[in-house]
């Protein structure tokens, strides 16, 4: 049958004391609601609907490929789905879930929907906690099926001692669902609609009421505090982790990588300690990323070096080169085979050739750097004059000697030579020496000033 899903996000999450809705907080790198939608994709959803509410506007600007529907009044999950009912096909299977239960599985929800399938009936994911505090309580009867969920504050204290609880999913038929949710009511402590009270109605219509439970307990975690987001976030980062090590990756230490983005990598690729990837990276095989690097939008070519505490974002890096250790990489840069590039370097927008070095102390920026170039340290592109940025063309196998300011924009010529602090403003011609120095005097006699004390004596 048809699948549909509605995901309730409508709350304002008090408890997370933001300006944010709860929904739109994010977990590697996504926010909490775009994990949901992700799930309900790779279930075939045909129609997933978004009921939002607190902070509207900033939940509609997310783009995310759903059907939002308002809910104005925050009234209850009962209320809630019956604001989606509408817009979702005359027939088929609904699926609820939670925009802030993001760790939600496939495979567990494949498995809800399974047994829902089998024969018409309502299916509740349910979950046993050793503390069950906060959460509706799953009753039974003495056969062990279940007749009801009741909320903690309408519980009674042996109703309250039930360690099943409620996760609140669920899959039922649009057509019993569409019934029972036009019978909910308010009659309650919180004065809400329940969508809780729709099992005591199938059970009081014959209709079978089974329970399926997840593999693991976070799965089904919502996300109410900060401090539950980043339990969940570990949780997170340690199936992200497991699924790099299946991949063929050498953690140094697994509890101590970050992955905020989506990362696809080759063989025997080594990730050292306290690595933060972010945004779509891409790493090829035998790859070594050391120690305390960033690395965001990037792809990175077969034996490419990564040392440590070099920050890359936005660049691509050839086969077998080496950055860093203490590098950083800007937007726009490229990166040819074999290239070096060392500690306390940073490049923006340029291109470097196969085989050249730029190994210490330097600038290099809106610049197109030949082959087998060799850029010495204290090397600079004045690329910017207040207004516009210029371009610095360095031909290969040129030599930039050291403490050198090349003022863009500028060409040096294949083969050329720079003169170590020479400040160049023109062309400068293949295959020669160009220097630009003022001319070095001795002063015979010259003292150095000193200071005078107090009573006039030096020290």
């Amino acid at each position: 049958m048809e699948l549909n899903v509605v995901i309730l996000a409508a709350g304002q999450g008090t408890r997370m004391r933001s300006d944010l809705p709860k929904v739109l907080h994010t977990l590697g790198g996504f926010s909490l609601l775009s994990h949901v939608v992700k799930t309900a994709t790779r279930i075939n959803a045909q129609c997933t609907c978004v009921v939002y509410g607190h902070a509207g506007d900033q939940v509609l600007k997310t783009g995310l490929p759903v059907v939002w529907v308002e809910q104005a009044e925050q009234l209850g999950t009962g209320h809630a789905v019956a604001q989606a009912l509408p817009f979702l096909p005359e027939t088929g299977t609904v699926l609820v879930l939670y925009g802030d239960v993001p760790l939600i599985q496939p495979e567990t929800l494949q498995a809800l929907l399974a047994k829902q399938s089998l024969t018409p009936s309502l299916v509740l994911l349910t979950v046993v906690l050793p503390d069950p505090k906060g959460y509706g309580r799953i009753l039974r009867n003495a056969e062990r099926q279940v007749i009801g969920i009741v909320e903690e504050k309408d519980a009674t204290p042996e109703q309250r001692a039930i360690c099943e609880v409620n996760t609140g999913i669920l899959a039922a038929n649009k057509t019993d669902l569409t019934r029972w949710i036009q019978k909910i009511n308010n009659r309650n402590s919180q004065k809400e609609y329940y969508l809780t009270d729709i099992v005591g109605f199938a059970v009081a219509e014959g209709i079978p009421v089974h329970a399926v439970h997840p593999e693991t307990i976070s799965e089904v975690l919502g996300v109410n505090s900060r401090a539950q987001l980043a339990e969940l976030e570990r949780v997170h980062q340690s199936r992200q982790a497991q699924v790099l090590m299946s991949q063929g990756v050498t953690l140094r230490d697994p509890a101590r990588l970050d992955v905020r983005g989506t990362v696809q990598t080759g063989k025997d690729v080594e990730i050292d300690i306290d690595v933060i990837l972010e945004g779509q990276v891409q790493i090829a095989d035998r790859v070594k990323i050391g120690p305390y690097c960033y690395l965001k939008d990037v792809t990175l070519s077969e034996g490419v070096e990564i040392r440590a505490h070099s920050v890359l974002e936005g660049v691509t890096i050839g086969a077998s080169s080496t950055v860093g250790p203490f590098s950083r990489l800007r937007p726009g840069t490229e990166l040819g085979p074999h290239v070096r590039v060392g500690n306390f370097v940073e490049i923006k927008k340029s291109q470097v050739g196969e085989g050249s070095k730029v190994n210490h102390l330097s600038y290099i920026g809106d610049a197109q750097i030949g082959s087998d170039v060799n850029v010495g340290a204290g090397t600079i592109t004045c690329n910017y004059d207040g207004a516009n940025k210029h371009l610095t063309q360095i031909g290969d196998r040129a030599f930039v000697g050291s403490n050198t300011a090349l003022v863009a924009p500028v060409e040096i010529g294949s083969g050329a030579t720079i003169g170590a602090g020479s400040v160049i403003t023109g062309k400068a011609p293949p295959e020669e020496l160009t220097l630009s120095r003022a001319p070095q005097k001795t002063y015979q006699g010259w003292k150095r000033p000193v200071k005078k004390g107090k009573l006039g004596e030096n020290f």
